[in-house]
């Protein structure tokens, strides 16, 4: 049973361990009539958009998903969700760990915990599987016996992402908006009035946009047009869909009023068409760390000149600006608060302890992150050296496949659970 949280981490930890199970391991749904099965379970995580499960289903991995919004009635009542084998393994791959502690507590199963920054409940955990080190060295020194570094389960993405060639012509500028509509209602108008201003500047310039698997074409079109508020601000308009086949043979992009084309891949992952951009223009979140591990140089945006960003936080402080009657007060007198304090937000930063990628936060405008992509991309030595410090702050890969090993070690025998 995988147990996480929101899209990015589904991405970039879930998917990819669950189709190495399922390489090693017979289970279901992938092989009929097999013994053990591979579960999903969402956690509640103001970081999720709700439609998670959706996402996870289109995969075909798992036999049984239980969205977030079921947890707690799966947590008091399991039998509800029908029969659960006697004995199996819960592995924390996002959210609060927490949950998982309750969760395996509950079902009786064994516990692994894959720890990002700190394992928080080690006392609870069967097995630890730590990102780095540094996060095996903070565990008690009693602990640490239950403790195996694996690595970063994202520096596995390049390895993993396929190569179908150099896309077409280019530079490529890859768009990423977010996930999160708090996110998208900022993102899409202000970098859709960006690839106007760039194509201006390079009209050589190809754009790309990876659609997230919790969102949709309708609701990005939503973003861009008048039921935005946000979208008048910006004068990009409404762009308007139209075939293309120039990533995929059912292809489309959206054009700008302006004639700016965009192509839309709705790849999951889009990995492969990424790893082929020049740069990349993203807000802050799971993404951040996608483009790291393929070595993606990036320009990482946080636009603060309006109440309702304050939305798109992570977190607690996201959470708290999100309740009726508090968005818009609260809203700025945390991003203030929040910017005086703040130290690196794109993942990247953070697990360097320094700033490897630009972050451009505050009330910064499509023309100044137009002309700074254009001065990035005149300097190719520039980007080339962004893209190998990336690619060595990551490094070499492996940890989905020692993590996969872990949980093969810590699964009942066959047939005991039954």
């Amino acid at each position: 049973m995988l147990v996480s949280n929101g899209p990015g981490e589904l991405g970039t930890w879930v998917r990819p361990l669950a189709q190495i199970l399922h390489r090693r391991l017979s289970l279901l749904p992938c092989s009929p009539g097999a013994a053990g099965s591979l579960e999903l379970v969402l956690v509640p995580c103001p970081n999720g958009t709700g439609r998670e499960h959706e996402a996870a289903a289109a995969w075909g991995l798992f036999e049984r998903i239980i969205p977030a919004r079921e947890f707690w009635r799966l947590l008091l009542r399991p039998a509800r969700r029908g029969a659960w084998p006697r004995r199996g393994l819960v592995v924390f791959l996002g959210g609060d760990q927490f949950w998982t502690v309750l969760l395996s507590a509950r079902l009786g199963y064994r516990h692994l915990t894959y720890a990002e920054w700190v394992a928080r409940w080690p006392r609870w955990n069967d097995r630890i599987a730590a990102r780095t080190p540094e996060v095996a060295g903070r565990l008690p020194p009693r602990w640490r016996r239950r403790c195996q570094v694996v690595g970063d389960l994202m520096a596995d993405l390049g390895q993993h992402a396929g190569d179908d060639g150099p896309l077409p012509g280019g530079p490529w500028i890859a768009l990423l908006p977010g996930s999160k509509r708090a996110k998208l209602v900022v993102g899409v108008p202000f970098l859709l009035e960006t690839a106007d201003r760039l194509a201006a500047l390079r009209p050589d310039c190809r754009f790309l946009l990876p659609l997230a698997p919790t969102t949709s074409l309708e609701e990005l079109l939503q973003c861009a047009g008048p039921a935005n508020p946000i979208a008048r601000h910006y004068r990009s308009g409404l762009p308007r869909p139209r075939p293309s086949a120039l990533l995929e043979p059912d292809g489309l992009a959206l054009v700008t009023p302006a004639g700016t084309a965009i192509a839309v891949t709705r790849a999951v992952p889009a990995h492969h068409h990424l790893r082929g951009c020049t740069l990349a223009l993203t807000t802050v979140g799971a993404n951040t760390a996608e483009l790291a591990a393929l070595g993606v140089p990036m320009l990482v945006l946080v636009p603060t000149q309006h109440p309702e960003v304050m939305e798109a936080w992570d977190g607690l402080l996201g959470w708290l600006a999100r309740l009726p009657g508090l968005r818009h007060g609260l809203g700025l007198a945390l991003t203030a608060w929040r910017l005086r304090r703040r130290g690196p937000l794109a993942l990247p930063n953070i697990a360097a302890g320094r700033l490897v990628v630009p972050e451009r936060v505050g009330a910064i405008t499509p023309a100044q992150i137009a002309a700074e992509s254009a001065d990035w991309l005149a300097q190719p030595a520039r980007l080339e050296g962004l893209r190998q410090e990336l690619r060595r702050l990551w490094g070499p890969g492996g940890g989905v496949d020692t993590l996969a090993a872990l949980v093969c070690e810590l699964l009942p025998p066959a047939g005991a659970d039954s």
